[in-house]
């Protein structure tokens, strides 16, 4: 993926039209089969300039972890916030990910007054919202809270790693790799996986 740095049109634009503190919101760790799926949530400083901002997944890891700091440093305020497997597999996947995003965007402080969410709205959210498809390319707020929840999960995974490097999560993150297939066939699901989701080529081989 070709990296583009996001710009801030939207957020201007809410700011024209009266929003002071405009956040925005995305989450990570959706599609993994292990660790939690995370929600950033970020209110950027308007007149404090982070270069090179830009969709995690269009970054290097040594992009993100420069620009995860500048942003943490730089911005008004920021929050990572993460739904563990054990509730993922209550609630399904789908509402963790709402959780998670709801409940960073209320850990802000101040709270904002507006909220930019990558692709969809968030339920319940007490403020004004809107959904921004490609949102992680086009609103810089978006775009800062996807670095700040992608480095904050990756960092936990290598912890993890650390405490049990038998499926690879330092490699992989807990994604669907032919490595974490292989290994979890191998050793089982762990207490870092997320037991609702089963891969059809697992299925005879995990009780």
């Amino acid at each position: 993926m070709a990296k583009v740095s996001a710009r801030r049109n939207i957020e201007n634009s809410l700011h024209r039209y009266g929003f002071v503190a405009v956040a925005g919101v995305d989450e990570v760790g959706r599609g993994c089969l292990a660790g939690p799926v995370m929600a950033g949530a970020v209110i950027l400083h308007p007149d404090r300039r982070i270069d090179g901002l830009a969709d995690s997944k269009a970054c290097t890891a040594a992009q993100r972890e420069r620009l995860h700091d500048e942003i943490c440093r730089k911005c008004v305020s920021w929050a990572v916030v993460s739904v563990l497997p054990d509730e993922i597999d209550r609630i399904n996947i789908h509402q963790a990910t709402l959780q998670a995003m709801r409940r960073a965007v209320l850990s802000l402080a101040p709270l904002p007054d507006a909220v930019l969410v990558d692709a969809f709205r968030i339920p319940s959210l007490p403020m004004a919202q809107r959904g921004v498809i490609g949102g992680d390319r086009r609103a810089s707020a978006i775009a800062a809270a996807s670095i700040v929840a992608k480095v904050t999960r990756d960092r936990l995974m290598q912890v993890l790693h650390d405490a049990d490097p038998r499926y690879g999560f330092d490699r992989h993150k807990g994604y669907a790799t032919a490595d974490h297939l292989s290994a979890v066939a191998r050793f089982g699901y762990s207490s870092q996986h997320r037991r609702t989701f089963r891969p059809a080529t697992l299925f005879d081989t995990i009780d």
